[in-house]
């Protein structure tokens, strides 16, 4: 296999080894739900590239994370080794700004 080629992977496989979801049927259900993009551009199929340095927003249902992709997976190891996968650039509880009703 070729150096690019090994510096790109589908999203779905992605989304699996860096335990983001459960399974790559589910990773697959989310893209095509519409409920992830890639550098702010909806994707539509689970076999899109990604690669690192790329920006997913993922819709997931309580929540959205925004994630920057550091790595591409090798396996599904342990949430130790997926999380090294990429970096959490979502604002956080503590990061939002705390609007006071009564000042509105």
């Amino acid at each position: 296999m070729s150096e690019p080629a090994k510096a790109r992977q589908r999203i779905d496989k992605w989304l699996w080894f860096a335990r983001i979801v459960k399974s790559r049927t589910l990773a697959a259900k989310l893209v095509t739900e519409g409920r992830i993009r890639v550098n702010s551009a909806r994707i539509e199929t689970p076999a899109k590239v990604i690669g690192p340095g790329d920006v997913l927003t993922i819709a997931l249902e309580r929540d959205v994370k925004v994630l920057r992709i550091l790595a591409n997976g090798e396996r599904r190891g342990p949430y130790s080794e997926a999380r090294l996968l990429y970096e959490d650039i979502s604002a956080t509880g503590a990061a939002r700004p705390i609007v006071d009703p009564s000042a509105m």
